[in-house]
């Protein structure tokens, strides 16, 4: 049966070209077996008609507090939703929702609103990278409101890149797994390793990657969504999960990783190496600036700790190891190798030759590799998306269960 059948749906609208994705959106839910009812921004309403939402959701669209001489009661809308979805959210709807200002029935629903609220950016490249922008979604975030993340692609003004609206095939995704009471990852407690680490030379020099951490995030957040509790060992990166829940040990080095991945495997079910571990880091780090001399210079590496090996030969048979492998030749033979070696149930395999694919990228094209040898190769798509394909290949995985 749907998680969304018999679930009352209140959809609030906002002023974004967006705002055309209402339309499918709302079909989407009724077809779900979803009760929608609909509210608008006045300005929504130059994107959009009520005429044409309220024909597709069968009942009355509001946009006026106070409409032909009555009071429209917010409240009562409010009340009467399991879930308020704010689709299209704009950068003006974000900042009244972080700050109360109650000026249309979208925010007076939203203050309202006693249900969990769900909101779907939409907007151009500059304003979604606003520092404002970042500060209201975290508020909303502190708040409970759960975000559906934007998308990736051409936007209105012509440029490429983030700020569009969740499409609303994969806000209905969303929405099914926050839903399902029976989410298939409850009760689990999955690590993951993400981003790169960084080996000190000198006070001021490094060895490190390329790694922003973004696949590891993702993969986070499409574990916590699940119902797993969550511990993201994350090397040093600018980004961080939008779910506060998730339990986030910030380390630098890949001896910190390797001793955070070690104090927590012993509870996990289900480990999964996506950071970009250094394999050698300086044998004699300096404890003052280098200073440049004449000539060339030479540092003596040594080997780090093989964290996924070292994991993998205590690995219990009710835990599931899952580990990535980024190459550039003979690409299947060392994802195969590495599956093997270190004692993976999956090796999620990208290659750096395929565009799009690999670090700092927003996108990914990966190839599922299990242990008996079955390989499911997926096309190009945005990391959340690729963090759902993997979860979904883990949580298919046979185990034995836990003593």
């Amino acid at each position: 049966m749907s998680s969304l059948k018999g679930k009352k749906i209140l959809l609030a609208v906002s002023g974004s070209i967006a705002a055309y994705k209402a339309a499918p959106l709302t079909r989407l839910l009724i077809k779900e077996g979803a009760e929608v009812k609909i509210v608008m921004t006045p300005t929504a309403t130059t994107f959009i008609t009520p005429l044409t939402l309220a024909t597709l959701s069968k009942n009355e669209v509001i946009h006026e507090i106070v409409d032909d001489h009555a009071w429209n009661n917010h409240v009562e809308l409010g009340l009467w939703a399991d879930v308020m979805l704010v689709a299209p959210a704009t950068a003006t709807t974000l900042s009244k929702m972080a700050s109360g200002l109650a000026d249309n029935m979208v925010i007076a629903c939203y203050l309202s609103a006693k249900c969990p609220v769900y909101f779907a950016p939409a907007m151009d490249l500059d304003m979604w990278k606003h520092p404002s922008t970042s500060h209201n979604i975290k508020r909303l975030l502190s708040y409970g409101n759960k975000l559906i993340p934007v998308g990736h692609g051409e936007l209105a003004s012509g440029l490429i890149g983030d700020g569009r609206m969740a499409e609303p095939e994969d806000i209905i995704d969303i929405l099914f797994l926050e839903l399902d009471k029976k989410k298939d990852l409850k009760g689990k407690i999955v690590i993951i390793t993400a981003g790169p680490t960084y080996e000190k030379i000198d006070p001021v020099r490094f060895i490190g990657n390329h790694s922003s951490g973004k696949m590891g995030i993702a993969l986070a957040e499409e574990c916590y969504r699940r119902g797993a509790a969550v511990h993201l060992i994350l090397g040093p990166s600018r980004l961080l999960p939008d779910s506060h829940e998730i339990d986030v040990h910030q380390v630098t080095s890949a001896q910190e990783m390797y001793e955070e991945t070690l104090s927590l495997h012993h509870k996990a079910d289900i480990a999964i190496m996506a950071a970009a571990v250094a394999d050698y880091r300086p044998a004699h780090p300096s404890d003052s600036k280098i200073k440049k001399k004449e000539g060339d210079m030479s540092i003596l590496l040594e080997r780090t700790h093989d964290i996924a090996a070292t994991i993998g030969m205590s690995k219990k048979d009710h835990q599931i190891h899952v580990g990535f492998a980024l190459e550039t030749d003979n690409v299947m033979k060392n994802a195969q190798m590495k599956l093997q070696n270190k004692n993976f149930d999956l090796i999620v395999l990208n290659s750096l030759k395929d565009p799009g694919a690999g670090f700092k990228h927003d996108t990914n094209k990966v190839t599922i590799i299990s242990k008996d040898g079955t390989k499911k190769e997926f096309p190009l798509k945005l990391k959340n998306e690729v963090a759902r394909d993997i979860v979904n290949a883990i949580v298919n995985i046979k185990v034995a269960p836990t003593v």
